[in-house]
């Protein structure tokens, strides 16, 4: 079970994403996005930024601001959703992962399963 403040930070993650994935549809470079979704969920860079990687957690101000502005209801960002799909970045370890397995023998797949079960995965 994910603690609030790690809902809310998906759930703002994946609207990022979204908005992303919006503008480079439409053109937009994708250099400059994160300043843009700041400008648009009315905080600086700063804050997105810590917001993002949580070391800053979305207060509850803060929380319904991001909804208000991206025309979510109340408490849209504190419901745990299913992730929609892989981010690229997933996708990429995902890649490298399979590369890794397929590329090494059984005594080398043993401990790529040891290593990411110690590591938290189940």
């Amino acid at each position: 079970m994910s603690s609030p403040a790690t809902v809310r930070r998906l759930n703002a993650l994946a609207l990022f994403q979204s908005f992303a994935e919006e503008r480079i549809t439409a053109g937009d470079p994708p250099k400059g996005l994160e300043a843009a979704w700041a400008a648009r969920i009315g905080v600086s860079g700063a804050t997105w930024s810590m917001a993002k990687s949580g070391a800053r957690p979305l207060g509850d101000r803060l929380a319904r601001q991001i909804e208000h502005l991206c025309g979510k209801e109340t408490g849209w960002l504190d419901e745990a959703r299913e992730p929609a799909g892989l981010t690229v970045a997933e996708q990429q370890f995902l890649a490298l992962a399979l590369k890794t397995y397929r590329g090494t023998n059984s005594d080398g797949r043993k401990k790529l399963r040891q290593w990411l079960k110690a590591s938290g995965a189940s």
